[in-house]
């Protein structure tokens, strides 16, 4: 289990990398009305809201997300863009526990004039918070944009293709055979979309194919665009482009993604561009963002875990001014818990025992 005291160097390390990209930090209440996340349940990660009754008769709610209540409560700006980071408590079934839990949520959003290179910094700034994280870790990057265009270049309805993308996230190979042929879509064209979902690695494996596979069904410049915003990021290494990975498009646009750390089955890192919610919360500017869920950093094992103090120090008849030299002494090894009785399940590296002053005995666990 991760301990508080990792959890905390990961909000400061993430607050001081979002800092340095000149991104304000951004605060908030705790609670919303009930009405926002009911119009937009689907935009949320847990379908688990606490609710209460407020004294003037409002069905109010803590917040289980915080990307809605910052556009709710930003300028709606068109011809500037707003940078903003925030480390907020929110309040959802947990993914580690199943149960309802307040956590301390990190993550960005930029808002407005967001252009592509709005969306590169983003991008960047995931994988720099993925490296505050861990030393292995993969990005995974798709665009809702090639999906949707290529399913309506095949005879895909629009009204069919949230369903589609559904089964493509769940990678429900049969349910989209089923559907494809329900509506009559060809064998040919049925291939051609189960090759694009099916495509993942390296953008420089991923992108020629991309090219070659989508030429003529998917517009060249929604091609080029993607190609030079993933480009735009380098060699990185645990860059991975996939196109089985997607988000509701009833909420989401263009590039989405989801970062993943070695020891997590699922991913710790969420975002994507989200023009289409800011449209159905009566705005007119475009947005991006992602947010680091910290309760799923509590599946890492740490070596930090393995004692809870580096020194137990159990003194007997000893003066305090005395235990205190001895303890500030002993701090130059590590971490010294001082206490007259050894409280239970304790885990430290070394016990002392002091008796009138001086050391009687020691016992190494390490």
């Amino acid at each position: 289990m991760i301990n508080l005291e990792a959890n905390e160097k990961i909000i400061f390390d993430l607050r001081e990398l979002y800092d340095s990209y000149g991104y304000s930090h951004y605060r908030m209440s705790k609670f919303e009305e009930y009405g926002l996340y009911l119009k937009n349940k689907d935009f949320l990660v847990s379908d688990g809201v606490i609710t209460f009754t407020d004294t003037n008769g409002k069905l109010m709610a803590l917040k289980p997300d915080v990307t809605l209540s910052i556009v709710k409560n930003t300028v709606n700006s068109v011809g500037s863009v707003q940078k903003l980071y925030y480390n907020e408590n929110v309040y959802r079934v947990s993914k580690s526990s199943r149960s309802f839990k307040e956590i301390m949520q990190v993550g960005l959003e930029c808002i407005g004039n967001v252009d592509d290179y709005c969306i590169c910094e983003v991008l960047k700034l995931a994988l720099r918070s993925l490296d505050r994280i861990s030393d292995n870790t993969v990005l995974d990057i798709s665009d809702l944009d090639i999906l949707v265009e290529l399913a309506q270049s095949i005879g895909i309805p629009e009204s069919e293709s949230a369903e589609i993308l559904r089964f493509v996230s769940e990678k429900n190979a049969h349910e989209l055979a089923r559907k494809f042929k329900e509506l009559d879509i060809s064998e040919k064209d049925t291939e051609l979309f189960a090759s694009l979902v099916s495509i993942s690695g390296s953008p420089e494996n991923v992108l020629p194919k991309l090219k070659n596979l989508l030429a003529g069904r998917v517009r060249t410049e929604t091609l080029e665009k993607f190609g030079s915003i993933v480009s735009s990021l380098g060699d990185e290494k645990s860059v991975n482009i996939d196109f089985s990975l997607v988000d509701d498009i009833n909420y989401y646009n263009g590039i989405v993604f989801k970062g993943f750390v070695e020891g997590i089955p699922s991913g710790v890192l969420s975002g994507g561009q989200y023009d289409i919610l800011m449209k159905n919360m009566k705005r007119n500017s475009k947005a991006i963002g992602f947010a680091v869920y910290l309760d799923m950093l509590e599946q890492l094992n740490t070596s930090k875990d393995e004692y809870d103090v580096d020194i137990l120090l159990v003194y007997a008849s000893t003066a305090p001014a005395v235990i205190g030299a001895i303890a500030d002494e002993m701090r130059k090894e590590g971490s010294v818990l001082a206490v007259d009785s050894i409280p239970e399940g304790i885990r430290c590296r070394k016990t002392i025992y002091v008796e009138n002053g001086e050391v009687k005995s020691v016992e190494n666990n390490a």
